[in-house]
């Protein structure tokens, strides 16, 4: 997906030109709206408001990227499908190098073709800001939707609900013999 996200003009905004970084200390301000979280495609996050600071240093051709990020994001929770609102406040590295082809190394090490010069974090925003959202996302008690809490209570299966099944189904199969 990152790499589909290199030549989109709605993205041309997160394009660092890494040329004419050299030897400078640059900082960046975005804002990472609804729009933002629309044109990524991505189904985790749809909306939101994140603003994001960024300082690239360069370090003797290596360019040292320093993201903070802070704001909310709007997250489904898990158990009513109501959106909630998921606050986000992180802070990463992203290592850039400049080389002959693109490619990902570990600990968060990018090489940027030379010839190209420049790289798009659009995609990295997105997932510095996914990589906060836990696995498992509800309202706090007594904040989910009712009636769909309602819902759940009609149809979910207890515990003793399915050893009574698993009794009937027992019973049934030593029946067939």
């Amino acid at each position: 997906m990152r790499e589909n996200l290199r030549g989109l003009a709605k993205f041309s905004a997160y394009k660092i030109d890494l040329i004419r970084a050299r030897q400078e200390i640059q900082t960046f301000e975005y804002l990472l709206d609804s729009q933002f979280f629309a044109d990524i495609e991505s189904e985790d996050v749809q909306k939101g408001k994140v603003k994001v600071s960024l300082t690239v240093t360069d370090v003797n051709g290596t360019f040292i990227f320093d993201f903070k990020l802070n704001g909310n994001v709007v997250i489904a929770c898990d158990r009513c499908l109501d959106e909630m609102n998921f606050p986000i406040e992180t802070t990463a590295k992203l290592v850039v190098k400049l080389g002959t082809e693109y490619a990902e190394g570990a600990d968060d090490v990018i090489t940027i073709p030379e010839k190209e010069g420049f790289i798009n974090i659009a995609w990295f925003l997105y997932e510095f800001v996914a990589l906060e959202i836990p696995l498992k996302h509800v309202h706090a008690t007594g904040q989910c939707n009712r009636d769909m809490e309602e819902y759940l209570k009609k149809h979910i299966v207890t515990s003793e609900e399915e050893n009574d099944d698993e009794e009937i189904a027992n019973d049934e199969e030593t029946d067939d013999w």
